[in-house]
């Protein structure tokens, strides 16, 4: 008996020292990004090409949360109260990629602001995202990067992905902006990194920048995160406007936009409780840009059934925050279905506002 004592208690000494060793490589290993970084812009338009934002011109831009093409119809996370934790097989996965791939170019926009983009991750089977969804030039910002994610089980294994905007106009800057993290040691070292994309594009005719945000916020925090995260995006995309550049911000807030639960009502709170957008928050003459016509979102709790009435839950959480500057034309969810992934793409048309239009706005 004491020799069964004994060896359970090595074997119990050995698996705290494994998990001692393995917590500490991912300590060691963690990624951790500068508080502002500069980012590469991947050019393939020809060399010498110079394609500007015009001012009294429609410009439009598509933002949508690919999910990894990995989280389409038929698949559910376990996050959201679904089972699985590799939500696709490889040709579900490469399925999901070429229609995404395809939705894209039918849109036919100026800019795309994709977020939930793979690299080389063992969830999308490593496959290189990025270079199947390049519309021209394009940023990439790493916002999850872990050598191996450990839980749940079966563990997600390696990720490294990010948000990626992509356009066939010039792009002269992109940096990457960190966001506050909620999370304190050992659960971040496995987590996600979350940050701002930002590109500058010339103005033809004008001093002026364009300034683009791709951003993805907090999800499965408490809702300190969403908010601090949502905190530092206003106080970012004002400094800019106050140097007289017109700014669009889009992506995932992770948070329903005002009046969008009237239409679609969480019925599933238990399963994720969504945030919401502090419209007090909102800095005077700025627009939140977004359609309530098509749902953004959906849960994943189970694969896609839009006749289940009682199990699908949607959610209007994707869309876009427009300086006064910037003059709205259109908004419109674009109903995908949910074919490819957990979101539907987003897109807005808008004009940027010339110098005497702009002082008109400011007189009124």
């Amino acid at each position: 008996m004491k020799k069964l004592f004994k060896l359970l208690f090595k074997l119990i000494i050995a698996i705290i020292a494994s998990a001692g060793v393995f917590i500490g490589f991912l300590t060691l290993t963690e990624f951790s990004p500068e508080e502002v970084e500069s980012v590469e812009i991947i050019v393939t338009e020809p060399e010498g090409k110079k394609d500007y934002v015009k001012l009294d011109e429609s410009t439009s831009v598509v933002t949508w949360n690919i999910g990894y093409a990995g989280l389409g119809a038929e698949s559910d996370f376990f996050l959201d109260g679904g089972e699985d934790v590799k939500s696709a097989d490889e040709k579900t996965v490469k399925r999901y990629l070429v229609g995404i791939t395809n939705a894209i170019k039918e849109q036919d926009a100026d800019f795309y602001l994709l977020q939930e983009v793979d690299r080389s991750s063992s969830r999308s089977y490593k496959i290189p995202q990025e270079n199947y969804l390049t519309e021209g030039n394009h940023s990439f910002a790493i916002n999850y990067s872990c050598p191996f994610v450990p839980y749940p089980i079966p563990p997600i294994g390696k990720v490294e992905a990010g948000v990626m905007t992509t356009t066939e106009k010039d792009l002269n800057k992109a940096v990457r902006i960190s966001l506050p993290n909620p999370f304190s040691w050992p659960v971040r070292i496995a987590n996600l990194k979350r940050c701002m994309l930002v590109t500058y594009t010339p103005v033809e005719g004008s001093k002026s920048q364009f300034v683009l945000i791709n951003f993805h916020l907090e999800a499965y925090d408490g809702g300190e995160g969403k908010i601090a995260q949502t905190k530092k995006l206003i106080e970012f995309v004002e400094e800019e406007y106050k140097k007289g550049n017109y700014v669009v911000a889009g992506g995932d807030w992770n948070q329903t936009f005002p009046e969008s639960l009237d239409v679609y009502p969480n019925t599933h709170e238990d399963l994720w409780s969504v945030g919401y957008i502090d419209t007090d928050s909102i800095p005077k003459g700025w627009q939140l840009a977004y359609d309530l016509t098509n749902p953004t979102c959906r849960l994943l709790n189970q694969p896609y059934d839009p006749e289940d009435k009682e199990g699908t839950q949607h959610y209007v959480i994707d869309g876009f925050l427009c300086s006064p500057n910037v003059k709205v034309e259109s908004v419109n969810t674009i109903n995908a279905g949910f074919e490819n992934s957990d979101h539907n793409p987003v897109r807005i048309k808008f004009k940027l506002n010339s110098y005497k239009d702009n002082q008109k706005n400011e007189n009124n």
